[in-house]
């Protein structure tokens, strides 16, 4: 990728702030430069794990300590996410995201299995992504060598604002997971999430970090909040959809060559309004009927409105190519035991 512009937290603020046909005119040029404005990655979400997380994510169902709806399931097996996987592919579907509900990778045989699910959905073809929490560059090692095409780990908000949602980890600690997996051949997925009482300036910090990086991440997910009841979020009120274009079209002036996932919080979208994200510079989105816990949009809805717009999906490794998998007896980086001190921070989240 090229020298990206450096900016600061004014500029993109008033970046952000345009008037909008002003900012939809220039993110969709600078879109149109480095991407074709008519092709969409569609993705799918797998929770291979789900609930019981530690972790204190005030927007997060899958957090231990809130009361709601989610049930903690096990480790999936690699039959199951398989058929899941073949069941995406078939329904247009060209990567997989597996997200686990852990604070951060232990080696272990629950670790060697989740090598083994990326091994498997490599070998079918489909670009492979995992959200596991944070992990050492061993790890990492590990999972590139097993075929893995994306690692994801969100920074979530602005270093600033992040104490105010999170508790039980450190943004430090986010970034360091970035810097981890660069030492391999997996891309970086990375992004955050609006509507959680952040302000511009704030959601403004959060892009500039994600520009900062070297290089700048090859995958940025924008997401709006969506309250769960039982949540520390469950009142917050929900984005407009002239936000999430703003957020959007401001991502693609920053990140040019990056892919903008347009990912949690469509449901609240109409097609209009997701049009006029396309048109700022998202050229992905996530597929199915949930986003790990949350609801999505239908398979048959995503590919009726693609057809209403004239929208082809994007097929794998178009931008970057496949990943080769070492098989398990084969592998160089073999389970360390690791027990990094991941930190916990002192500070308290204000009181909802």
């Amino acid at each position: 990728m090229s020298e990206a512009k450096k900016w600061t937290q004014k500029e993109v603020v008033a970046l952000y702030n345009k008037p909008i046909m002003e900012l939809l005119y220039e993110a969709a040029g600078v879109h149109r430069t480095y991407h074709n404005p008519n092709k969409i990655q569609v993705s799918t979400l797998i929770s291979i794990k789900t609930g019981g997380c530690p972790e204190d994510c005030a927007y997060c169902p899958q957090a231990a300590r809130y009361h709601t709806d989610v049930k903690a399931q096990a480790l999936m097996s690699v039959e199951q996410v398989k058929a899941q996987a073949l069941a995406a592919k078939a329904n247009g579907s060209s990567r997989i995201c597996m997200g686990a509900a852990w604070r951060n990778v232990k080696d272990g045989p629950e670790f060697d299995q989740v090598l083994e699910m990326v091994r498997t959905l490599n070998q079918m073809d489909m670009e492979v992504c995992c959200t596991l929490g944070m992990l050492t560059e061993n790890q990492a090692q590990r999972l590139s060598e097993a075929g893995l095409y994306a690692y994801n780990h969100n920074l979530d908000s602005s270093a600033e604002y992040y104490g105010e949602i999170i508790t039980t980890r450190s943004y430090a600690d986010r970034l360091q997971t970035i810097e981890n997996v660069r030492k391999t051949n997996i891309t970086i997925c990375s992004g955050g999430i609006i509507g959680m009482g952040e302000s511009v300036a704030q959601r403004a910090d959060m892009l500039l970090t994600l520009a900062s990086l070297v290089p700048q991440p090859e995958s940025v997910p924008i997401n709006a909040l969506v309250p769960v009841a039982g949540t520390p979020m469950e009142s917050q009120q929900t984005v407009s959809i002239w936000e999430m274009v703003r957020m959007v079209a401001t991502a693609r002036i920053l990140l040019p060559q990056t892919q903008v996932r347009l990912s949690a919080g469509r449901t609240g979208m109409s097609r209009e309004g997701q049009a006029l994200c396309f048109f700022a510079g998202a050229n992905s989105i996530f597929t199915g009927d949930k986003l790990l816990t949350t609801p999505n949009p239908d398979v048959s809805e995503d590919m009726q409105m693609f057809r209403e717009l004239g929208l082809i999906p994007q097929q794998a490794f178009e931008k970057r190519s496949q990943p080769k998998t070492v098989a398990a007896a084969d592998a160089h980086f073999k389970a360390q035991g690791e027990k990094p001190k991941w930190s916990r921070p002192p500070r308290k989240r204000k009181p909802s």
